[in-house]
């Protein structure tokens, strides 16, 4: 499965304290996301990336353990609509 963030045009991101505003254009939504869902939409980036290659990204930037679960929270952002899946 390839996991793709919408184009950057498509959101508008504000950091706010502990939370990162999304506003999400198509939608006319806006979500409050933590750590670390705002970084996932980054490392996404329109191309895509599977979940391995999405994990060993973020582990290139990030402290990573074998208990962060990334699907789950890739899967949050499936149902929010901030990210694609196919």
């Amino acid at each position: 499965m390839i996991y793709r963030a919408p184009p950057a045009d498509a959101l508008l991101a504000e950091p706010i304290d502990a939370f990162t505003a999304v506003y999400h254009r198509p939608s006319g939504q806006t979500h409050l996301l933590v750590e670390p869902a705002p970084e996932i939409l980054d490392a996404l980036g329109r191309d895509g990336l599977t979940l391995a290659k999405l994990r060993a990204a973020l582990a290139e930037r990030y402290d990573l353990t074998e208990a962060d679960d990334l699907a789950e929270r890739l899967e949050e952002l499936v149902a929010a609509g901030l990210v694609s899946a196919a």
